[in-house]
């Protein structure tokens, strides 16, 4: 029963807190007359995104799309490099001061390189988003295949296994937490460099509809966009965690407590 009640109150004390939140936005912008195009209140967020919501569907999947292909670009490059870092002294060397000054310059700056370079589409959106994610990752699962006990590399060694087995075997299973915890990092910059990308040079995609919105004074619509972009990152968060649950299941009661 007590269990029960402490899962219940997980979800219960958020969602009211969120509730009392928006409650006290909307009342303080009606008695303080704040003006609608510095502070819309929800209820006429609500009526804007319900307007927009068929042209909702088009922009967020474009974003989706430039989130997600940006993600899996970072998964493919950030893990074997990662893999060198760790296997390689030489490699470490080399690398990791050019991964350090890529995730220093900043990404803003990048994008309208990369419009020119690229192109105006989705592809140059994919790699901003590419750029701003794959840190985190290479960092993480880096740190993860280094913590690997000596001692399991040292059984590993005594079985004969290989570098590729003990890989396979050892190192990426005792890893798999480090990275699970990049992916979680990535996947929400991920979205912000998507949404950088569109602000750049962009004809559809939320962060086009945020530029837009703003350019021409309309807040309600561009706070419908953001508080969209808030559920797409927090819904691909809990889809990380998700299989993040399957992947490693010895992790959730860790979770839990």
């Amino acid at each position: 029963m007590a269990g029960s009640l402490r899962s219940l109150s997980k979800y219960v004390v958020p969602a009211a807190t969120l509730a009392a939140a928006v409650v006290v936005w909307e009342l303080a912008s009606r008695v303080l007359r704040i003006p609608k195009f510095i502070m819309p209140t929800p209820s006429q967020i609500v009526v804007e995104a319900w307007e927009w919501r068929y042209r909702f569907i088009a922009h967020s999947w474009v974003t989706l799309y430039e989130t997600l292909g940006g993600f899996a670009l970072s998964i493919v490059v950030g893990v074997p490099l990662a893999t060198l870092i760790v296997y390689s002294p030489w490699m470490r060397r080399a690398l990791y001061p050019l991964i350090v000054l890529l995730q220093a310059v900043p990404k803003i700056a990048v994008a309208p390189v990369l419009l020119l370079v690229i192109g105006y589409g989705e592809t140059s959106k994919v790699i901003v988003a590419f750029l701003v994610a794959f840190f985190p990752i290479v960092v993480d699962t880096a740190t993860g295949l280094a913590a690997t006990p000596p001692e399991l590399l040292e059984l590993s060694r005594s079985y004969r296994a290989g570098a590729f087995k003990t890989f396979v075997k050892v190192r990426f299973p005792m890893a798999l937490p480090f990275f699970f915890s990049g992916l979680k990092v990535a996947i929400t910059l991920a979205v912000i460099g998507a949404v950088v990308g569109e602000f750049i040079g962009s004809d559809k995609g939320l962060g086009y509809v945020i530029l837009s919105a703003t350019s021409y004074w309309k807040t309600e619509l561009a706070f419908a966009s953001m508080i969209l972009l808030s559920l797409i990152a927090i819904l691909l968060f809990g889809a990380v965690c998700l299989v993040e649950r399957f992947v490693c299941p010895w992790l959730a009661p860790a979770a839990e407590e």
